[in-house]
């Protein structure tokens, strides 16, 4: 079978594209949303170019389509451009993204990026789509309506995945996930920028007991970003800065590159 991966660049979508891999499927591409607004309903909002280094590390092609964030829109705006890919499109594209490309589009210029990055280019047919959506009916909904139109098929391995266990997973399996951002009681700064291991979940679990947060961040408690995992064949070397308001903070995230494992 012959699917795409939206991929935000964040352990969920790494997780969705590593069961797709492990059914023996063809990603022919990952789809990425870049939210040009303030914020999205559907989307996550920040770190989410670091899916294209994740994209080239696999060699699998890569769709990053920017959307305004608004609810009435963003689902139009994607639809459009996946129908170029799903249905076939005659426009005439080079095989790679070029940095300045990318930079035009106001996606990171500081950032290394390698050369086989290709496009995703019409590749049809294309048979479905797989999402790494846990407990949003909302966005599952509006997934399946979409894939419906587009007569494709919706995959969420995810979905009712329990917490707990979706996070230990991962981390067992070698997913390296870097918390991106934190908007929750209970988490501080020293988490910024962490790359979460073991311990790390055991006192994440701690403090989402204690806190009554989320410890899969599906509440928008925090975002992550994935440097490297079993379906990647290099991993990510980021330089960044910490910002912390006091209650809430972000990673910058001004350098990134492949590297070996």
């Amino acid at each position: 079978m012959r699917v795409l991966v939206l991929s935000s660049g964040g352990k969920d979508s790494s997780y969705a594209t590593w069961w797709t891999t492990l059914r023996g499927w063809e990603v022919s591409g990952m789809v990425t949303i870049r939210v040009t607004g303030d914020d999205s309903m559907m989307f996550q909002v920040p770190t989410t170019a670091l899916a294209g280094m994740q994209a080239a590390s696999a060699n699998i092609p890569w769709l990053p389509i920017s959307i305004e964030g608004d609810e009435e829109s963003e689902m139009n705006q994607l639809e459009e451009a996946l129908a170029n890919v799903v249905y076939g499109s005659r426009k005439s594209r080079s095989e790679t993204w070029s940095a300045a490309e990318l930079a035009d589009a106001n996606w990171p210029n500081g950032w290394k990026w390698p050369p086989n990055l290709h496009r995703l280019r019409s590749t049809a047919p294309i048979e479905g789509l797989v999402v790494g959506a846990i407990r949003s009916d909302y966005q599952k909904t509006r997934i399946e309506q979409m894939c419906a139109r587009l007569n494709i098929k919706s995959f969420n391995p995810l979905w009712h995945h329990d917490g707990r266990s979706h996070m230990r997973d991962l981390i067992s399996h070698g997913h390296d996930i870097m918390l991106t951002s934190i908007s929750t009681e209970g988490l501080g700064e020293e988490w910024l920028g962490r790359v979460l291991r073991a311990n790390d979940i055991d006192e994440l679990e701690v403090l989402a007991d204690k806190y009554r947060f989320n410890i899969d961040g599906e509440g928008g408690e925090f975002e992550t970003a994935v440097l490297s995992a079993p379906w990647m064949a290099s991993q990510i070397k980021t330089q960044h800065t910490v910002h912390w308001t006091g209650r809430r903070g972000w990673v910058d995230i001004w350098g990134a590159e492949l590297a070996p494992l």
